[in-house]
């Protein structure tokens, strides 16, 4: 059992990504955002026009794909991408990216290619892995497992004060549609599904703060 991984899952907007960087922090842990890396593979099969259906395509273009994550500069900061060298971080987070990465995720070879990319940077240890399957299939044997959740219309408004705060014009009623979309669309998928690890803590973030949130998963960790 991998006593020095953390695992984080959930939907999005239950708080995962800032909960797992504070939790990095007080553990001293690296914090692994694998959404992150899905949506860089996501923004390269779009600009460079991938036919999704096609293995050939998608294996030449995974073969030299080149994803390097920039540590946070702060806890509240995202981890920064670079795609092939080229800083992509405010690309990938875009609420239309966030659907590109869902979509490609269901991908097997996106999958396959991406789970060795992680396990390989889990090889070391001593990381809080965030994403959506890092407990259940990336890292099952991890001893310290969670799976965040929320209210779909609690995470819309949440996402909406976030778009909001950087200065973007956003539709609640779409971004509520975008969530929903999504988490029918992970939840399905045949691939490594979204679902809690047997052997996860489930914590409803819709009524606790980031830092309750953070507490009670501190308190948690054997």
């Amino acid at each position: 059992m991998a006593d020095n991984i953390i695992t984080i899952d959930g939907p999005s907007g239950v708080g995962k990504s800032t909960i797992s960087r504070k939790v990095a922090v007080f553990q001293g842990f690296t914090y692994l955002d694998t959404g992150a890396m899905y949506r860089a593979v996501g923004l390269h099969i779009v600009n460079n026009g991938v036919d999704e259906s096609s293995k050939e395509a998608l294996k030449k273009c995974l073969e030299s794909i080149e994803i390097t994550l920039i540590p946070a500069k702060t806890e509240t900061d995202d981890v920064g991408v670079l795609l092939f060298g080229k800083d992509v971080s405010k690309e990938i987070r875009t609420p239309e990216m966030a659907m590109v990465a869902s979509r490609v995720s269901a991908i097997p070879l996106v999958r396959q290619k991406l789970t060795e990319m992680q396990r390989m940077i889990g090889s070391k240890g001593a990381i809080v892995a965030e994403g959506r399957d890092t407990g259940t299939v990336v890292f099952p044997g991890a001893a310290n497992k969670f799976y965040l959740d929320a209210k779909a219309d609690v995470r819309a408004d949440r996402r909406v004060r976030q778009l909001e705060l950087s200065g973007k014009k956003v539709d609640r009623e779409e971004i509520l549609q975008m969530i929903i979309e999504r988490d029918k669309n992970d939840s399905e998928r045949t691939v490594a599904p979204l679902k809690k690890a047997a052997d996860a803590h489930y914590i409803d973030t819709s009524a606790l703060t980031i830092e309750q949130v953070t507490e009670k998963i501190l308190s948690l960790i054997s």
